[in-house]
């Protein structure tokens, strides 16, 4: 017994130690800072906005583009144009009640420079999550709900920064 604990132990030392080897080789990367093409940003957006501060926060910690306050000496800028939450029934029992919802997140933002010429036309960044339902678990599911909705932003948030990296160099240096 002692010799299968060594060579198993062996074995999985060397698959331990040949698993970074493999995830290298086959292209696997962490995905690392975002790369925004640009060196500094304003966002024009409502001062209580919950996802503006998630975009200024994600942005300050994952580039090297500083979101600033003044929109004439930022490179460019991002306006959020409208945010809504929309909740859509999807299916009913057979006695009418409601089964299954469609919770919708959307998300409208176009970008300009300094002098309003645009970056990147008006944009829309739509996402859905389907919620079952149940009438004798309303306030676990108005949680997961909100769960849901919260999640949704942080999926958009995300998107609009992988959206913003794609902009070409030509048309943020303009």
């Amino acid at each position: 017994m002692p010799a299968m604990t060594r060579a198993f132990s062996l074995l999985m030392t060397a698959t331990l130690a040949l698993l970074p080897l493999l995830l290298g080789g086959c292209g696997f990367q962490l995905r690392g800072t975002a790369n925004l093409p640009y060196e500094t940003m304003h966002i024009a957006a409502a001062p209580t906005s919950a996802v503006a501060n998630d975009i200024r926060r994600s942005i300050v910690s994952g580039s090297n583009t500083r979101v600033i306050a003044d929109p004439k000496s930022a490179q460019a800028t991002l306006h959020l144009l409208g945010e809504a939450r929309e909740k859509v029934i999807l299916s009913l029992s057979g006695g009418g009640r409601v089964r299954e919802f469609q919770l919708r997140y959307r998300m409208v933002y176009r970008v300009t420079d300094k002098d309003n010429k645009e970056l990147r036309p008006t944009t829309q960044i739509l996402l859905h999550r389907d919620l079952s339902y149940n009438d004798a678990d309303t306030l676990s599911k108005e949680s997961e709900e909100a769960l849901l909705y919260r999640d949704m932003q942080s999926d958009a948030v995300s998107q609009l920064l992988r959206q913003l990296q794609a902009v070409p160099q030509t048309a943020a240096a303009r």
